[in-house]
């Protein structure tokens, strides 16, 4: 994975408010961890084809701090598609002052669970 360009697609984009932050006035890291959530169930929503549960959150390494004003861009690459089962590694970048200056953030892979109306795993269609 490159440092210096992100990978996968870009699946959401948000601006890192006061409301957010830290007794240092650094983004929460537990904000960032929800934003890849959402990012990753977008992303393995469409491709089992409805409801998903995120089930396990693997080896996420925050790297920088997110800033107030920092709009936070999360990556998201499907890894790996099992029964019933996604996996998708993520990257969050932010780019600094609204710019295209951006730096690497934090990375992770999070596990996604398809299920039924009732709540069920679910077969995903290969």
């Amino acid at each position: 994975m490159s440092e210096t360009e992100p990978s996968g697609t870009l699946t959401i984009r948000t601006l890192a408010m006061p409301a957010d932050t830290n007794p240092a006035g650094d983004i929460f890291g537990g904000w960032v961890m929800s934003q890849m959530d959402i990012a990753g169930a977008i992303a393995a929503v469409e491709r089992a084809s409805g409801r998903v549960a995120t089930v396990a959150v693997e080896a996420m390494t925050f790297i920088a701090p997110v800033k107030v004003g920092d709009i936070l861009c999360i990556y998201t690459t499907i890894t790996r598609v099992g029964n019933t089962s996604i996996s998708i590694y993520m990257e969050a970048w932010a780019r600094r002052n609204r710019l295209d200056d951006r730096v690497k953030v934090t990375d992770g892979t999070f596990i996604y669970v398809a299920l039924d109306d009732e709540g069920h795993k679910r077969q995903i269609d290969p």
